[in-house]
């Protein structure tokens, strides 16, 4: 075995140029697709980042501006949401509705601590927002069920808030009463900043907000989670039905498709799974066809190797060589080579991940309103990194095994002719 070593690097040497270019073909096909493996899944991970801050099963409903005549209403009238659309989600819909709440507004309120003072938008909201919104929270508790019946005065602040309103450990706002506009509120809980939001909302009981700025009985937006809707076809004919009625509650026509709208997290869950799964097949396939240029790179200059040493081969037979020695040959020479250039094709290509990692992706992009993650770890998986090169090798070896048959099978006296 070492005799061949020595002869396989003694040949290697002396052509050094196409040594290098069997070995760039499968260096390069290896690490062009780890290279594109690892790019798709930083954006499909950092797509998958920015949309999971919702629970997949909820929806939120709100309302639109009617869009045909009906009833003697012209077209254009805004519509909004009221306490009857709410028994209406409850009792025509029971059957898929799990948990029902609703989300109200007051903007431009200031929030004062001692001298510290901050400008916010009060949301008035149920206790299952924390949960459809996966809030996170950081000290205290959220807003409950006793806030809402019993309308207090609770308030829940955002990190970035807090820290606006007391220096060193936000904790200690907690119990603490602060001023919001000309009413006193206690601070009972403090949510984490994901830097997806504004980040500039603070939260208290719905039946608070109503009553303290006079709401009388708007809704504002429905929030609830839903079950049994398990495809977009199901969830289609929920949404024309639950809009049909809510407009029935406004005098707007049943197919008025703008007087309410509806956003469903789960369908647009789906559609987002759907789109990242022809991402991922897509950059497969570029990359696979990439390998496949490797193999074909490989085999070329293999087929030029058997040619270029057929007179070589033809000795060999005539001094005793059996076929099997030149066979094994060829093929040991070709997986070397394929391992060896796979191997540092491997590293490159993971190497080059890692630096995206490292650089991409810890970026985010700040839209002003939002920011969000450009990558999200894109690497790709060891076994993925090992399979591709065992496939490049087997491919070589492959490459390397048919014209080796050939010269085998080809007698002294042809070789010896072959120029």
């Amino acid at each position: 075995m070492l005799d061949i070593l020595e002869e396989i690097w003694s040949t290697a040497r002396r052509n050094k140029l196409r040594t290098t270019l069997t070995g760039f073909a499968v260096a390069w096909g290896i690490f062009m697709l780890l290279f594109l493996l690892g790019s798709g899944n930083g954006l499909i991970n950092a797509s998958l980042q920015n949309n999971d801050r919702w629970l997949d099963n909820s929806m939120m409903v709100g309302g639109g501006t009617t869009s045909k005549a009906y009833k003697g209403f012209v077209e254009g009238r805004p519509i909004e949401l009221q306490d009857k659309d709410m028994q209406t989600t409850t009792r025509q819909h029971n059957d898929v509705v799990t948990d029902l709440g609703a989300q109200i507004s007051q903007d431009a309120v200031q929030i004062t601590y001692g001298e510290n003072y901050v400008s916010s938008s009060l949301q008035g909201v149920y206790p299952n927002l924390e949960q459809i919104n996966k809030i996170e929270m950081l000290h205290g508790r959220f807003v409950n069920d006793i806030d809402n019946k019993q309308q207090r005065k609770s308030l829940i602040l955002s990190e970035n808030q807090a820290k606006e309103l007391v220096n060193g450990d936000i904790g200690q706002l907690i119990g603490k009463t602060v001023k919001l506009d000309n009413s006193a509120f206690q601070i009972a809980g403090i949510y984490k900043s994901d830097q997806m939001g504004m980040n500039t909302d603070a939260y208290c009981a719905f039946n608070t907000l109503r009553t303290l700025y006079n709401k009388g009985d708007k809704v504002g937006r429905i929030v609830f989670t839903f079950h049994g809707l398990n495809s977009v076809a199901e969830n289609d004919t929920f949404e024309k039905q639950y809009k049909a009625d809510l407009n029935e509650n406004h005098h707007a026509a049943p197919n008025d498709e703008d007087a309410v709208w509806i956003w469903n997290r789960f369908t647009q869950n789906l559609q987002m799974n759907q789109g990242m799964s022809i991402i991922r097949m897509a950059l497969w396939i570029i990359g696979l066809f990439t390998l496949l240029s490797g193999v074909v790179g490989v085999s070329n200059i293999m087929l030029i190797t058997v040619k270029e040493r057929t007179r070589e081969f033809g000795i060999r037979k005539a001094i005793g060589a059996t076929p099997w020695s030149i066979l094994r040959l060829i093929i040991i020479e070709s997986v070397i080579i394929t391992t060896f250039f796979g191997y540092i094709g491997m590293v490159l290509g993971i190497a080059a991940n890692q630096y995206m990692d490292a650089t991409a992706g810890h970026q985010q992009v700040d839209a002003g309103l939002f920011k969000a993650a450009m990558f999200v770890n894109p690497t790709v998986g060891l076994d993925v990194c090992i399979e591709a090169t065992i496939v490049m090798i087997i491919a070589g070896t492959i490459a390397g095994a048919i014209p080796a048959r050939k010269a085998a099978r080809i007698r002294p006296i042809e070789a010896l002719r072959a120029e």
